[in-house]
């Protein structure tokens, strides 16, 4: 009989999906590394699942401990599935963007959750880097997995997203285009690529207020860059260790609107149902254009899943207050 021995044995072996109506004006042949295959609808099952595997092989994870995180909410499902089947205690700390379907989740798969406010600096004691590091410092038998400065986040893609895209595309990639957050995606990702093959090109989707694209670009962090937005998952106002400037050939950046716009076009012209980062990755992907040729093959990976925007991006309402739609 052929089964999974538990969820985690799930984890892995996503689809490529190819792109259409919102492609069908670019040159080339675009294919979606479709993520919410995953167990917890998102790509963070797998570098949540190597990270807490790392730290249980080297003591920092001990039986019976708790496993304390600063989340947009994906990265804290992959721990908390994890954290079910191997039995461990989870703290997440989120900063208050986020949705309440991504508290509500983490609740549900038997999480507590502490939400911080956003529009602080991250070295502010409320800033949800600052109370998740805190509260590992102070909480007995605890693990603070800090996956921004964790290179297993990195290592869980370079073993197992870049081979199976390498593999899926028969080695015929020549773009790989993804939002960055944390960085290990595209670090992960990209490094494996280009070790196959130097010429793929590797392109990071940024947001406005984010620090990433200039830093690229420049070698300067430049503050006045960083100011609050909207946009879930993607950007940072500081340098995660994951991001490895060095593999991605440049970023470009996408609007909040755009994001939020194009969430909504996959699912009504692709019928992809997805989160806010697949839209402003789609949208980054188009600004791209000039790039492509008809024989490249261009891979897009989309994160997570819309179950966790039905209250934003995907209500009407919602886009209405924001002055996103009329």
């Amino acid at each position: 009989m052929n089964y999974a021995k538990n969820i985690l044995e799930t984890i892995g072996n996503t689809p490529l999906v190819k792109m259409n109506k919102l492609t069908e004006d670019l040159p080339c042949l675009v294919l979606a590394k479709y993520e919410t295959f995953n167990p917890g609808n998102s790509v963070k099952d797998r570098m949540a699942l190597t990270m807490i595997e790392d730290a249980e092989a080297d003591g920092r994870l001990k039986p019976g401990g708790t496993i304390i995180e600063g989340t947009s909410g994906n990265t804290g499902m992959g721990l908390a599935l994890a954290a079910v089947v191997k039995g461990y205690k989870c703290i997440f700390v989120m900063a208050d963007k986020q949705s309440k379907e991504k508290v509500d989740m983490l609740k549900a798969v038997g999480a507590e959750v502490i939400v911080c406010p956003t529009d602080v600096e991250p070295t502010d004691p409320r800033s949800y880097y600052s109370v998740s590091k805190r509260l590992g410092e102070e909480t007995p038998n605890s693990w603070y997995v800090n996956q921004y400065d964790n290179l297993s986040n990195t290592k869980a893609h370079y073993q197992s997203t870049g081979p199976e895209i390498w593999k899926q595309t028969e080695g015929k990639i020549t773009h790989f285009v993804v939002g960055v957050g944390t960085g290990g995606t595209i670090s992960g990702v990209g490094k494996y690529l280009k070790e196959q093959n130097p010429n793929v090109k590797v392109w990071g989707i940024d947001t406005y207020g984010s620090v990433f694209k200039k830093y690229h670009e420049t070698g300067i962090f430049d503050e006045k860059e960083i100011y609050p937005y909207v946009t879930e998952g993607i950007g940072e106002d500081i340098l995660p260790k994951n991001v490895d400037f060095d593999i991605i050939d440049g970023f470009t950046k996408v609007t909040d609107k755009d994001a939020a716009v194009y969430t909504q076009k996959l699912a009504k012209e692709e019928g992809m149902f997805l989160g806010n980062s697949a839209g402003a990755a789609i949208k980054g992907l188009l600004q791209l254009k000039e790039h492509f040729t008809k024989d490249d093959v261009v891979v897009v990976l989309f994160h997570d899943h819309g179950s966790r925007y039905v209250g934003k991006m995907f209500n009407d309402d919602w886009m209405k207050k924001m002055g996103y739609i009329d």
